[in-house]
C-alpha cells in the first residue's frame, strides 16, 4: 500500500507540470448473466479517462458493480506509461516497435491494491489504432509477487458505410504459491451508433465478451467453476 501511494503522489507531481496532447472520457454500461465467483447477473457501469501527454499516456478506470444481491463493489486501474522517446531518453524504434515505456499499474480495489511495474513497447501493427504490449513485475499486497504480460488493441475498420471498433485486452499473469496461473482476454465489438442518428459525440453499441481461464487465479473444478465465458451487452458513450 505504500508503494502505492507513494507512487501515485510522485505520479500527480509529474503530470502537475505536464501538457496533455489529446484526452477522452467514457462511460460505460455492461450487462450480463454468466460471470463467475459471485453472482451470475450484474450489471456494470464503467468511467474511463485515456490520454497521451507530453511525458507519455495514461489511462484509467472504475468499475461500479451491481450484482443482483445487491452487494455493490468498485474496482479501479490506473496505467501510466512513460515514454523513452517524449522524454528523450532514447529513440527506440526496431521492426514494429515505435517506442519503448516503463509501464506501471496501480489496482484497487476493498480487498487490496496492487503495483504493477515494467516495460512497454508501442507497436505499429497496419490497420490497428494501437497496438501495445507491456511486461510487469506485480508487487501483490497480500499475496506473494508474480509476473504479467498485458497486450492491448484498438482496431477500427467500415463495413456496408458503417464504422466499427474492435478493442480490447489480453492479462496473463504467472502462478504463485497459493494462485494459479490465469489469462483474461476482454474484448469488445462495438458499431459507432451515433453516425447514422447525426450525433456530434462518439456513442457506441455492441458487445463485450469475457475470455478467462482460472479467474483471479482460482483453480476451475468442477465443484468450483472459475473459468468465465460471459457476452455482455454494451453502450457506450465517449465525451
Amino acid at each position: 500500500m505504500k508503494k502505492a501511494l507513494l507512487l501515485a503522489t510522485l505520479l500527480c507531481s509529474i503530470q502537475a507540470h505536464s501538457a496533455v496532447l489529446w484526452q477522452d472520457f467514457r462511460v460505460s454500461y455492461l450487462t450480463g448473466n454468466n460471470y463467475r465467483l459471485g453472482d451470475n447477473k450484474r450489471d456494470i457501469y464503467t468511467f474511463e479517462h485515456a490520454a497521451a501527454t507530453s511525458w507519455g499516456d495514461s489511462f484509467f478506470f472504475l468499475d461500479h458493480i451491481r450484482p443482483d444481491s445487491g452487494d455493490l463493489t468498485n474496482y479501479a486501474e490506473w496505467a501510466p506509461r512513460w515514454s523513452f522517446s517524449k522524454l528523450g531518453l532514447a529513440e527506440v524504434k526496431w521492426g514494429l516497435i515505435s517506442d519503448m515505456t516503463f509501464a506501471t499499474t496501480v489496482e484497487m480495489s476493498s480487498q487490496a491494491t496492487h503495483l504493477l511495474y515494467g516495460v512497454g513497447f508501442n507497436l505499429d501493427v497496419p490497420a490497428f489504432r494501437y497496438f501495445q504490449v507491456n511486461l510487469y513485475r506485480r508487487n501483490n499486497e497480500k499475496r506473494s509477487d508474480n509476473w504479467q504480460t498485458t497486450i492491448t488493441w484498438s482496431l477500427p475498420f467500415e463495413l456496408a458505410n458503417q464504422e466499427f471498433l474492435y478493442d480490447g485486452f489480453l492479462d496473463w499473469a504467472s502462478a504463485t504459491e497459493d494462485h494459479n496461473a490465469n489469462l483474461n482476454m476482454t474484448s469488445q465489438f462495438k458499431w459507432l451508433l451515433s453516425k447514422p442518428l447525426n450525433i456530434e459525440d462518439k456513442i457506441y453499441l455492441g458487445f463485450e465478451y469475457v475470455f478467462w481461464l482460472n479467474k483471479f487465479g482460482v483453480k476451475n473444478q468442477p465443484n468450483l467453476r472459475s473459468n468465465e465465458y460471459n457476452l455482455n451487452l454494451l453502450l457506450k458513450w465517449h465525451f
